[in-house]
């Protein structure tokens, strides 16, 4: 099977990734929502998938990725320069702990780690891409709280115990949740993910729901509709 992912207006190779291109992911850059953002920042970009849509979403933004894993980071590093967003795009092999910048980003953007106190997967790579612990998201907030705007807003992605654990303790770092998606694979199965908008301003959150199937390996029209720009058999 090749490494190769073909999207209408970039590829993706992703060698040296142990965390592949997923649903949360796409999604997530997908729905994400912002006006005219200047600046964006993708925390733990693994392929540079989630970077990549953002560039084409948003085409007059500069992008920056922070990705810990090194052999993941050259992968992003190589999907970046093919892409003809190259020059809005930038990699920091760093983790989100120690990375720094001179300016703010106007939307902020996360798949984190998201096994929080589970047992460690044997396969290292996969470990540091998939698991993490309560700390891990208190350090995340306050980075993001320090690195966004005033009107910025921050999304991420996680399984829905790990979601209302990150939720729990936005308030102590002046974020609340603005928008909440809850992903199904059909009307017929529960919430399996959750894509959360965090932001400064205190409002009523809200709620929708996503189907991704509509019956057995069928999409529904609301998901190809929302991939079309990206994927090519849509």
């Amino acid at each position: 099977m090749s490494s190769i992912f073909q999207f209408k207006q970039f590829q993706v190779d992703q060698r040296g990734c142990a965390m592949k291109i997923n649903t949360d992911g796409v999604l997530l850059a997908a729905l994400a929502e912002s006006n005219f953002p200047k600046r964006i920042l993708d925390i733990g970009t693994g392929t540079g998938v989630i970077a990549l849509m953002l560039a084409q979403r948003f085409n007059n933004a500069h992008l920056e990725a922070v990705e810990i894993d090194e052999e993941a980071s050259e992968t992003a590093d190589r999907n970046f320069k093919s892409s003809i967003f190259s020059d809005r795009l930038t990699i920091n092999n760093i983790a989100i702990e120690q990375y720094e910048s001179s300016h703010q980003f106007d939307l902020i953007v996360s798949n984190p780690p998201y096994f929080v106190n589970d047992l460690k997967n044997f396969e290292e790579k996969k470990g540091i891409a998939r698991h993490t612990n309560e700390e891990f998201f208190n350090q995340l907030l306050i980075k993001v709280n320090s690195l966004l705007t005033e009107d910025g807003s921050f999304w991420f992605v996680l399984p829905i115990k790990q979601a209302e654990l990150l939720i729990k303790n936005t308030t102590s770092y002046g974020l609340s949740v603005s928008k909440q998606i809850h992903l199904h694979s059909d009307e017929s199965k529960p919430e399996f993910r959750r894509i959360v908008c965090l932001k400064r301003v205190v409002a009523t959150p809200i709620n929708e729901r996503f189907y991704i199937y509509e019956s057995e390996k069928v999409y529904t029209k609301a998901y190809k509709e929302l991939l079309k720009d990206f994927f090519l058999n849509y």
